[in-house]
């Protein structure tokens, strides 16, 4: 008789053990998706500095017609990660160098075939709107001659462009990881506060009086 009480009180002592263990991890649980909620509340809402940038991208909305019928109008506050890329000269410069301008900032590279057809209308777009108020800022990408695409450039007569080049190729990750780049060429439209206003997945037809309007209502001129 003696034998089965102990199987039985060894029986007890693991179930009670099981028990207090559950309860431990149903704790442990409900704290991680209580804070998990949290901070998914926390960032649901964006950055609040970006929220004006929203604003401006419903009211430009209906300029995304015709050759920039693609652009994705921002519809929640993201702030533009600080991008590090590098001038014609070789310097070290980032995309809070453009605080306070409007900025349409484009990834290329000489290895997409979409991305050479695009540039001539980007340098039009420049040579039409560049100035104190606007820049477009296209980012070279290629990461193995760096010569090749200064070459491509001015063989195709592009010059209105400043040279931004990144042989890392970091700032298409940088893009990625906040889910605006997913292929080339990548193009975002950029509030002076370094908000996103909008994006194209894919080329335009930058030099186009769609596109032309389409900036001049980004910066008020509309």
């Amino acid at each position: 008789m003696t034998e089965p009480k102990q199987q039985t009180s060894s029986y007890a002592k693991k179930r009670l053990a099981l028990v207090l263990a559950g309860g431990v991890a149903g704790v442990v649980v409900g704290l991680a998706a209580v804070y998990g909620i949290t901070a998914l509340t926390r960032n649901a809402g964006g950055d609040k500095a970006c929220r004006p940038a929203v604003d401006l991208a419903r009211k430009i909305a209906p300029f995304a017609r015709g050759e920039v019928a693609s652009l994705n109008i921002a519809k929640s506050p993201l702030k533009v990660p600080d991008l590090a890329f590098k001038d014609a000269t070789g310097k070290a410069v980032t995309l809070a160098d453009w605080r306070g301008r409007t900025v349409l900032v484009n990834l290329w590279a000489t290895w997409c075939v979409p991305c050479r057809k695009e540039m001539p209308s980007l340098d039009g777009l420049e040579q039409k709107l560049g100035g104190p108020d606007f820049e477009v800022v296209a980012i070279n990408i290629d990461t193995r001659d760096v010569e090749k695409p200064k070459t491509f450039l001015k063989e195709i007569g592009v010059n209105k462009l400043g040279y931004y080049a990144d042989d890392s190729a970091k700032v298409f990750q940088d893009l990625k990881t906040v889910g605006r780049a997913f292929g080339m060429p990548t193009t975002l439209l950029i509030d002076p506060q370094g908000c996103e206003i909008g994006s194209v997945a894919g080329p335009a037809e930058w030099a186009s009086d769609d596109a032309v309007k389409l900036i001049q209502a980004a910066l008020g001129k509309s």
